[in-house]
């Protein structure tokens, strides 16, 4: 079965081809990385503006790379939840108009169910049950992956995300959009025990993370430096601040883990492409005896491969969708909709 998939949840436009959820005939990834880095972040109505504009030429180069005409496509897949609403509402109504043209079944699929599923396309033999931990700008989440969609949160934040903490270290810290990819690279070779950062715990509720003390924590240290004068070294306390954070992320995970009973752990979301978190998991996994597994890098920040790979089980279990359709900024992993 062959998905033509869409993804324009953020600031990527995406189209790509899928053959029966493992095998990727296409993938293009159109980036506005370079127009919202002078604003040090992703500002949305540009992003919608955007998608628009590159959302036809990036559908046609992914046909055109996969070498298959619209006709040879069995079903149209498209990210219509969580993310920026403008931005969902380009992919969505564009996947919508496709469908209805060209006669094709509609597939909406979740975008952390498709960050997951990135891991299908790295291990063609991967298959549920597992743990994931999902980690991106937005979202934080340890998830009992049950079956390809059945899903069971397990450990969530209760304020910030990883990814959003880590960029926000690196926009004080003066570092340029994509804060976390930046700090990653920048830390290099740092001393991880240069800098002290409290490591929180959520009260009652030993798999939840907090990320927004630690994030106001180094936002504090770095503007007293600077009102003193103090200079401080910015790949040690990168190293430092990271280690925090990947710290709190193995721990929560591994416990899960083991009070759950899982052997396999799956790491999923653009923060997974983080350095350290990878040889953390890689350390803490060999230690315990688990399975553990990554996406490639190219699958890990958002595209449009990983939602043609979980297309293919939403398909499966018969989750198609009308042409009323809408986008939704906001919804659990475990409670999908449409």
């Amino acid at each position: 079965m062959r998905i033509l998939a869409i993804e324009s949840s953020c600031d990527e436009t995406a189209a790509a081809v899928v053959e029966n959820g493992r095998t990727v005939l296409s993938n293009i990834i159109a980036s506005q990385v370079d127009k919202h880095v002078v604003y040090g972040g992703v500002v949305p109505e540009i992003a919608s503006r955007l998608h628009a504009e590159a959302i036809s030429a990036v559908v046609e180069q992914a046909l055109k790379q996969a070498q298959v005409k619209l006709e040879d496509i069995d079903a149209i897949a498209v990210t219509y939840a969580p993310g920026l609403i403008g931005a969902l509402l380009v992919g969505v109504s564009f996947a919508k108009a496709l469908a209805m043209s060209a006669g094709k079944p509609l597939i909406p699929v979740h975008h952390l169910r498709g960050h997951i599923a990135a891991n299908y396309l790295t291990f063609p033999d991967l298959k549920p049950p597992f743990l994931s931990l999902v980690v991106s700008g937005g979202h934080s989440h340890i998830v009992a992956v049950e079956d390809y969609t059945n899903f069971k949160i397990i450990g969530r934040t209760r304020d910030d995300a990883a990814g959003e903490c880590l960029d926000k270290a690196a926009r004080t810290m003066g570092l340029n959009y994509p804060g976390g990819l930046n700090l990653d690279k920048l830390s290099v070779g740092g001393n991880d025990k240069a800098f002290a950062f409290p490591r929180p715990k959520v009260d009652g509720a030993p798999y939840d993370f907090s990320f927004s003390g630690l994030k106001t924590n180094v936002i504090n240290l770095i503007h007293n430096a600077e009102q003193k004068g103090i200079e401080l070294n910015h790949r040690d306390l990168g190293a430092s601040f990271i280690a925090a954070v990947t710290n709190l992320l193995c721990e929560n995970t591994l416990k899960a883990a083991q009070d759950f009973g899982y052997q396999k752990i799956v790491l999923a979301g653009g923060v997974s492409a983080n350095s350290v978190l990878r040889k953390k998991m890689d350390e803490g996994a060999a230690l315990n005896g688990y399975e553990l597994y990554y996406p490639l890098l190219k699958y890990c920040g958002d595209n449009a491969a990983m939602i043609g790979a979980q297309a293919y089980y939403e398909y499966l279990a018969g989750h198609t969708a009308c042409l009323d359709l809408n986008a939704v900024a906001t919804m659990p992993i475990d409670d999908v909709r449409f």
